[in-house]
């Protein structure tokens, strides 16, 4: 069984990369430094634990992600952006400048009580 998705063009293997709700975020918290997983779900709260593990693992899967586990008791796992995941970064930079235009030009404003720590500011 041929288990290899298939893409019209380079666009659509990209959104099916990042895409969905939580990826790009993750990736935003992870733009600056490595993070740890309870770090990752406090800078996002509104993610499920479960959510959390699998858009991570996707993106391990994907190479945009890596996961560093350390030999220590208790268990340290820490995630940082591959070097493809750090070309990543001017992208979403750029997304989220438009994100911050588009909010002016509409009248927009964000809910800081929900992610005060993801430095969208």
């Amino acid at each position: 069984m041929d288990n290899i998705k298939k893409y019209s063009c380079f666009f659509q293997l990209a959104t099916d990369i990042i895409g969905g709700k939580w990826k790009a975020l993750v990736l935003w918290c992870l733009k600056d430094d490595v993070k740890r997983n309870g770090e990752l779900k406090r800078l996002i709260p509104n993610i499920s634990q479960k959510m959390l593990t699998q858009q991570l693992r996707e993106l391990e899967d994907s190479g945009i992600v890596e996961r560093i586990v350390y030999p220590v008791v208790p268990p340290k796992v820490e995630y940082k952006l591959t070097v493809m995941g750090e070309k990543l970064i001017p992208i979403l930079l750029n997304l989220h400048d438009w994100g911050k235009e588009y909010s002016k030009d509409n009248n927009l404003t964000l809910d800081k009580s929900k992610n005060s720590d993801l430095s969208c500011s």
